[in-house]
């Protein structure tokens, strides 16, 4: 090891970390309180930081020791007023956003949230009503699975009848399934008598209901009675297009006209049928999305598997997929 007396090399502190000095420092600190003072090459420049080390006026280019309690004063002066300089600021800046947080809130306080939880048949319904009343242009709404509950039915009907004989527009998508359902179509033929337009689709993502273009309505979640109210521009706006754009491919209803099972709404289910056996999917879960029966479902399967050749439901999903009938 070598002795400090043969002159200690300078501290380049590497070996120091934020609370801990590093060795070097420590023996040149030693060596100058012993010795009194030190040529100014020979002190670690960290020495100097901590004002432990400073310029002896009576011996130019040497540096003496100084007690750290003394060093403090002016290490920690500077650093601390900086603290306390920020904490003034912090302190003015946070007074000055509160009173324009004060401002914000009065100016938003009669303002509607964009969205809000809606929880109970009667809440639900009394916000249906006021959608109602407030719209001036147009309704759209989208129904899954097949077809509707009777009572449901005959709660919209009236509501229904009185929207379209004052001018407004009404568009709503069913799936396929629902033209089997004489419930369903009953009072299909009511509605589209008086104007409204109605379409099918094979598969119906999930329940929409938007008046105009500022007011929309989607389950909140899965459990019943259970509903958000959607009043934000953007997210009305992409429901909108959502919708629109399932309403350019979807399959008007017309029930004054047989059959209602047309070639496009057969060869519509049993693609997304078929979709579905090559992804895996049972009978069971394909007739619960779709709104149909399983024995339906199973008749589907069936017709195709005998088409096919095919001797089981792993062997049709492989022979569904590479037979084409996907891209027909």
């Amino acid at each position: 090891m070598k002795d400090d007396h043969f002159g200690p090399r300078v501290c380049d502190c590497r070996e120091s970390s934020p609370d801990r000095a590093c060795d070097t420092a420590l023996a040149v600190y030693r060596r100058a309180l012993t010795v009194g003072s030190l040529p100014a090459g020979e002190v670690p420049r960290c020495l100097s930081t901590l004002r432990l080390m400073v310029e002896d006026r009576g011996s130019p280019g040497r540096l003496i020791p100084v007690p750290p309690e003394t060093a403090s004063f002016d290490a920690l002066g500077p650093i601390e007023e900086a603290i306390a300089r920020q904490r003034r600021t912090l302190r003015s800046t946070r007074a000055a956003l509160a009173v324009f947080e004060g401002l914000y809130a009065d100016v938003h306080r009669l303002e509607q949230p964009a969205l809000t939880r809606l929880t109970g048949a009667a809440v639900i319904g009394k916000a249906l009503d006021a959608g109602v009343a407030g719209c001036h242009e147009e309704v759209r709404t989208a129904h899954p699975g097949g077809g509707r509950p009777a009572h449901v039915l005959e709660e919209s009907l009236p509501r229904d009848l009185r929207n379209l004989r004052r001018g407004i527009r009404q568009r709503t998508i069913y799936q396929h399934t629902v033209r089997s359902d004489r419930t369903t179509l009953a009072y299909i033929e009511r509605v589209t008598t008086e104007g409204a337009e109605v379409r099918t689709l094979s598969e119906v993502v999930d329940r929409i209901i938007v008046f105009d273009r500022n007011l929309a309505f989607v389950p909140y979640s899965d459990e019943p009675y259970n509903a958000l109210r959607i009043q934000h521009p953007a997210l009305v706006r992409f429901l909108v297009r959502h919708f629109d754009e399932a309403w350019a491919r979807s399959v008007p209803v017309r029930p004054e006209r047989v059959p209602l099972r047309t070639p496009v709404v057969t060869s519509d289910l049993q693609r997304t049928i078929l979709q579905a056996v090559v992804g895996g999917e049972t009978d069971e879960s394909i007739a619960r999305r779709l709104g149909m029966s399983r024995r339906s479902v199973a008749e589907h399967v069936r017709r195709v598997s005998e088409q096919l050749g095919s001797n089981s439901r792993a062997q049709l999903g492989y022979l569904v997929a590479t037979s084409g009938l996907l891209e027909a």
